[in-house]
């Protein structure tokens, strides 16, 4: 069953835990839903935060390259049961459009940095760093900043430097 979120989505967070969110090659992110007359309400109600994963490298490769804090998004994709009875539901998205990009670019509480074919995220809050190639598929966690390069030799010298 797919279905599309109806309300607006404000831009993903990607989620503070990096422990491998699920099978190898799965990118785990927040997405925060606002409702779609957000002027009418008052200051203070409450976004919804929703946990999302993706296998997808082209959803992932967007993710990191173009998407922007604030930006407008169309997430699609199907909602699964949580394993534990009182934990929200999670959506497995399968696609994801830009609507309208955010007018000025909101400052990030991540870094992302670029590492030649690949991109890195640095977070002050952990360690680990989450590894992807610049066209979004996953390459693994550098267990700190100083373990990225060996990271990448790794897997360029399993796949055969195809990044």
């Amino acid at each position: 069953m797919s279905t599309a979120t109806r309300s607006p989505i404000g831009a993903p967070r990607p989620r503070r835990s990096w422990t491998p969110p699920g099978p190898c090659g799965t990118a785990t992110f927040d997405l925060v839903v606002r409702p779609v007359d957000i002027d009418a309400l008052d200051d203070d109600v409450p976004n919804t935060l929703v946990t999302c994963s993706s296998g997808d490298p082209r959803i992932t490769y967007e993710l990191l390259n173009h998407i922007q804090p604030g930006d407008l998004l169309r997430a699609t994709g199907t909602p699964t049961q949580p394993s534990t009875p009182g934990e929200p539901v999670r959506l497995t998205v399968d696609g994801l459009e830009v609507l309208d990009i955010a007018l000025v670019p909101v400052l990030r509480e991540m870094v992302l940095d670029r590492y030649g074919d690949y991109v890195v995220i640095l977070d002050a809050d952990t360690d680990t760093v989450p590894v992807f190639t610049a066209h979004g598929a996953w390459v693994g966690i550098a267990d700190n900043a100083d373990a990225i390069a060996t990271l990448i030799d790794i897997h360029e010298r399993v796949t055969g430097g195809d990044a």
